[in-house]
């Protein structure tokens, strides 16, 4: 459960970017996308590594495994449809 420390911690930076994004949207934009890729890169890197080094969770992988299967793929499959629903009510197709 979070408590009051932790909810701070992921309030804080995110008001404190849209302050500065509010503040400099009239400057030169800066394209975040490379920068983006590559934090994302490293927090599944991060990821990974966590995961690899609990034998626990290893152990549990095979348990666990087909489950996590079957709702990615679902996950992934109605995320596609809902996607396409929306844009065609909203008329961007």
């Amino acid at each position: 459960m979070f408590n009051v420390i932790d909810l701070v911690k992921l309030v804080v930076p995110l008001v404190a970017g849209i302050l500065l994004g509010y503040f400099l949207r009239e400057k030169k934009h800066f394209d975040f996308s490379k920068v983006t890729f590559w934090v994302i890169l490293v927090l599944i890197f991060s990821l990974g590594f966590s995961i690899g080094s609990n034998n626990e969770l290893l152990n549990s992988m095979p348990k666990v495994g087909l489950s996590t299967t079957v709702i990615l793929a679902l996950v992934l499959f109605f995320s596609a449809f809902f996607v396409k629903v929306i844009k065609k009510l909203v008329k961007m197709e």
